[in-house]
């Protein structure tokens, strides 16, 4: 049985100790309460949610070139739902870098922000730098498989769907020709996580969000917001039992060190 389905189970017996007020007797794998129906795979997650170049639909076709204009990260305390560190830079679009009147009412993200921001590959870098005092560094996390003793790691990315690290990312990357780290080639999709979960296909993020009985707070598509939002989404579904889990490996049968 897969990590999935078990976690799907333990949904379904989840749901009925609580219809029959029975979850404070709920005993798996020896702990009592809600909160140990899953054991936790990490310590911490790094929520993403960035922010691209975008046009009207009439402009579909630019849609294939999006770039990345705002580069956000919380770091997240699964025990205590809590962000712990924050990462945040703005990004110079080269490709197409006159920002869409569409693209500045959509994420708010202004012409002289990016035009002040960095290009992609310093990015890259500035992040790696602050991954490796603020995350690897000061916290002593371990990043999946970068780490022959502990392959699993304790801190995993996290995205709502794929589309941040396994298509924006991943495409600027080849078209630009930049080296982009191993460890962006795993991260857990948490739509996929909540979908299973909650046994709840929601139609966008907006309706997660409602579903759960939470509201957006801040600004929708500031990319820093979302990401601070989704991590709200991810404390809640921890504090009801889910367990993160990676669900995409774009190099599933090689160790990293980088």
């Amino acid at each position: 049985m897969s990590n999935i389905d078990q976690q799907r189970d333990l949904t379904s017996l989840f749901r009925l100790a609580k219809s029959l007020n029975a979850v404070e007797m709920l005993q798996v794998g020896g702990r009592i309460g809600s909160s140990s129906l899953s054991t936790q795979t990490f310590q911490y997650l790094i929520v993403i949610d960035f922010e691209a170049t975008c046009w009207p639909a009439e402009d579909a076709q630019k849609w294939k070139k999006n770039e990345i204009i705002e580069f956000p990260a919380v770091l997240l305390n699964l025990s205590n739902g809590q962000i712990e560190s924050e990462f945040r830079q703005f990004v110079m679009p080269i490709e197409n870098p006159r920002l869409s009147d569409f693209c500045i009412q959509l994420t708010g993200i202004r012409q002289d922000q990016v035009e002040n921001g960095v290009p992609l590959h310093t990015c890259l870098s500035l992040f790696d730098r602050w991954l490796k005092k603020n995350v690897l560094g000061d916290r002593g996390l371990i990043l999946p498989k970068m780490a022959p003793s502990n392959p699993t790691g304790t801190v995993a990315f996290a995205t709502w769907t794929d589309w941040d690290l396994g298509s924006c990312l991943t495409k600027e990357c080849t078209r630009k020709k930049i080296n982009k780290a191993g460890y962006f080639d795993q991260w857990i999709d948490v739509r996929a996580i909540y979908k299973t979960f909650y046994q709840h296909n929601p139609k966008s993020f907006a309706d997660a969000l409602t579903t759960l009985g939470m509201r957006f707070e801040g600004r929708p598509h500031s990319g820093m917001d979302d990401s601070k939002n989704i991590a709200r989404v991810v404390a809640k579904m921890r504090r009801e039992g889910a367990n993160f889990i990676i669900t995409k490996d774009l190099r599933p049968f090689e160790l990293l060190n980088k």
